[in-house]
């Protein structure tokens, strides 16, 4: 619906389901940039495109290789790639258009989470989170791996993590979370300590730290939109958002000078710390007092001012919808299925969530239309009145507009082609071709008479008895699969022909 007669106080944010996608298994989903595409990757290997609009599948992306559940999906800036990440341990970059793979990488341990560097149109980098192990940046084109520091070392930054992090005693390592900045010149992580890290990926240092209250497991960190806010999701069942006191250009060059101005401190933790606090401060908390529920996968929406969070319990699909002031204002109560995944459209206040049993649910606003939004001067009536029409309210050319002059100039050219920057992508490239739609591939139909001398033909060759009958095989809802005649109803063909010509001779 049009954003300029959608009532503001009604509240900007999803109430209903409005419907649900149905295909096989999915597992994860992903909005393009501008909302347009939806990806979802399924538990057969497969990645299936649809059409946001149409609510329609645009695209397959079948992969011959990967058998194992799709973990994450990933759109690059423009849309023109995708990124996906599965349990067997494999990353997979598509060129969306032709549905062919770009590169294939195995790793050595299975990717939770895979995401593109931001800043490229074709992104060759990503940052993927294994199951148990340290984050890494993968070069896809390459192959190679560099592992990222999940603590702060005692000597030198650039070392391996440390041997807390490790299998060294027999426990399960707790994943990491890491997320790229907005422009992709740092990566924050979140630890098993509870600390954010700003990491300088190219030179492989821990460059800034922010201990997180509570010092949980920090288990999901994801950005806003505009780069402006940080979510983190720990373990102690709360949600936190910190607002960057970065720039979002040049992020890394401004927290270098920030390194410069603590030279006086000679611990190095407290040195980091010190830079952490002015990199991020905590804006707001947000937790289920009550319940104290952990979340699961929460998220901005499009424009920064929501934030979503799906509760973690099994046999409910919960969805809770706080302001970014900290009051919860809704929350979306679904079927009896856990929630696995959940994402908020970029632009229209839509929420797409995935079930255990693998259905998308889309949830939207219940509208209630405004009419005075359409003319400021309607008026709505209790009760009918009697209403009295000017003489020429009806006429073509009412005699008051033709007292009017019009200040149009009929000659000025009108300017169908420029498009206007919009203001939700302040940062888009115009000269940059954005991919917003796929075309729809129709696929042609077989003629209905060709079709009636395909079925005729196999009732032939089915009554004639010959001995070579058309396999139900090769006759799908008994019609002939392949037109090409075997040998056998060659023969048959012939030995008819050749009956049907004795028959005429004898009768002339």
């Amino acid at each position: 619906m049009n954003a300029s007669i959608i009532d503001p106080l009604q509240g900007d944010f999803p109430e209903v389901i409005e419907e649900y996608l149905e295909h096989g298994v999915m597992k994860c989903i992903a909005f393009n940039r501008r909302g347009t595409l939806l990806a979802a990757g399924c538990s057969d290997g497969n990645c299936v495109i649809w059409d946001f609009e149409t609510r329609g599948i645009a695209k397959e992306l079948r992969d011959k290789d990967c058998v194992a559940a799709i973990t994450s999906v990933c759109w690059s800036k423009y849309g023109h790639r995708i990124l996906v990440s599965a349990a067997d341990k494999s990353l997979t970059l598509w060129d969306v258009v032709s549905g062919e793979k770009i590169t294939r990488t195995i790793l050595q341990q299975t990717p939770l989470q895979a995401r593109l560097h931001p800043g490229s149109s074709t992104p060759s980098l990503c940052l993927a989170c294994p199951l148990s192990s340290a984050p890494i940046i993968v070069d896809l084109n390459a192959g190679s791996t560099t592992v990222l520091p999940v603590s702060i070392p005692d000597v030198n930054p650039g070392l391996a993590p440390s041997s807390r992090n490790k299998i060294s005693d027999g426990t399960p390592f707790s994943p990491t979370a890491a997320c790229f900045n907005k422009y992709g010149d740092l990566v924050y992580a979140g630890n098993s300590k509870g600390e954010i890290l700003l990491i300088d990926y190219k030179s492989v240092q821990v460059r800034a730290m922010v201990p997180v209250s509570g010092g949980s497991v920090i288990k999901n960190i994801v950005f806003s939109r505009n780069g402006q806010y940080l979510l983190t999701n720990s373990n102690d069942r709360t949600i936190r958002i910190y607002e960057n006191l970065l720039p979002s250009k040049d992020g890394l060059k401004a927290l270098g000078d920030l390194n410069v101005t603590q030279d006086g401190i000679d611990d190095s933790v407290e040195k980091l710390k010190a830079v952490g606090s002015k990199c991020l401060t905590l804006f707001r908390e947000f937790q289920d007092a009550i319940t104290k529920m952990h979340w699961k996968a929460p998220c901005f929406s499009g424009d920064g001012e929501w934030v979503i969070g799906g509760s973690a319990s099994k046999g409910e699909h919960k969805i809770y919808i706080w302001d970014r002031a900290g009051h919860l204002v809704k929350i979306l109560e679904g079927p009896k299925e856990a929630l696995i995944d959940l994402v908020w459209h970029p632009v229209h206040p839509i929420v797409v969530s995935v079930s255990l049993t693998g259905l998308v649910y889309i949830w939207a606003k219940d509208y209630t239309e405004n009419w005075s939004a359409f003319a400021p001067d309607f008026k709505e009536l209790e009760e009918n009145e009697e209403y009295v029409e000017r003489e020429d309210e009806f006429d073509l050319i009412p005699e008051t507009e033709k007292v009017k002059e019009s200040d149009v100039n009929e000659d000025d050219e009108v300017d169908i082609v420029t498009v206007e920057k919009d203001s939700a992508f302040s940062d888009s490239d115009m000269s940059q071709e954005e991919l917003c739609f796929l075309p729809a591939i129709p696929y042609p139909d077989v003629p209905e008479q060709q079709d009636k001398c395909i079925e005729s033909s196999s009732k032939l060759v089915d009554s004639n008895n010959s001995g070579s009958p058309i396999s139900e095989e090769g006759r799908p809802n008994g019609r002939a699969n392949n037109h090409a005649s075997s040998p056998l109803e060659e023969d048959a063909g012939a030995t008819r022909l050749r009956s049907l010509q004795q028959q005429q001779n004898d009768h002339n």
